[in-house]
């Protein structure tokens, strides 16, 4: 597997009001294509600042970000971007929030919008597709903004607390729902989540960052046999409460 994006030494200090803040500090990570790469860290170590630099919202004060061994600056439409509210239009159906990506970036085509019907119809949306976001449930709003995502067909995509505003139930099918998503259109991700199951549950390789500023104090590598097991599968595995204690004892070092 190629090499989708890589981080070299990542740092940002920004001004704030009471002085200098430095957020992250010399951060190196890579993630393969087709990798899902979880980040995890405490409370308000700069996580998702560091998904705002990878998309170009930031710029780093030092390092760089490479994505297919270019180095990158500013927006990147080969990134894709899902933040923790679904952020559906209530007033466009299913279908057409599908489609608003492509048509916001002038890519709306017969073929692209046959692909996002495919896509519907592939996670199980196909019978939804001219319903409104009211009308459906919090999972299935969620896999209606992933297919809005993916749509443009982005190299890499960030996941920012992806699943945090919905209920555990709901949650729990959810992450099962996006990761058969990704790994079916082998996507890479980055994704960045408080819950430590979560990570183990979908991750191919988890990152543990250090409390401000955030450098990198682990990379725990995720395997479960030869057999890809979905999120789920994974939580009944002997092996998942050794993931577990492994990455609780790196944050609480």
């Amino acid at each position: 597997m190629g090499e989708t994006l890589r981080l070299d030494g990542v740092s940002l200090t920004y001004q704030a009001e009471n002085g200098e803040v430095e957020a992250l500090r010399g951060v190196s990570l890579t993630a393969r294509e087709g990798e899902l790469v979880a980040i995890v860290g405490p409370s308000g170590c700069g996580k998702s600042t560091l998904l705002s630099i990878v998309a170009g919202l930031m710029a780093p004060t030092a390092g760089a970000v490479l994505l297919g061994g270019q180095p990158q600056s500013g927006l990147n439409r080969k990134i894709g971007y899902m933040l923790q509210k679904d952020n559906l239009l209530a007033w466009r159906t299913v279908r057409g929030n599908a489609r608003l990506g492509l048509e916001l970036r002038g890519l709306l085509t017969a073929e692209s919008a046959a692909h996002v019907d495919t896509l519907l119809e592939t996670y199980g949306l196909g019978a939804f597709q001219d319903k409104y976001p009211g009308q459906l449930s919090g999972g299935m709003r969620q896999r209606a903004a992933l297919i809005r995502t993916l749509a443009p067909g982005p190299e890499l995509l960030l996941l920012d607390e992806a699943f945090s505003a919905l209920d555990y139930q709901t949650r729990l099918s959810v992450t099962d729902d996006v990761y058969r998503i990704l790994k079916s259109e082998r996507k890479t991700a980055l994704m960045v989540t408080h819950d430590i199951p979560e990570a183990i549950s979908m991750a191919d390789r988890v990152v543990v960052l250090t409390g401000r500023p955030a450098t990198v104090r682990d990379v725990v590598p995720i395997t479960f046999g030869a057999e890809a097991l979905p999120p789920l599968g994974r939580r009944n595995e002997p092996a998942f409460g050794r993931y577990f204690n492994t990455i609780w004892r790196e944050l609480d070092a």
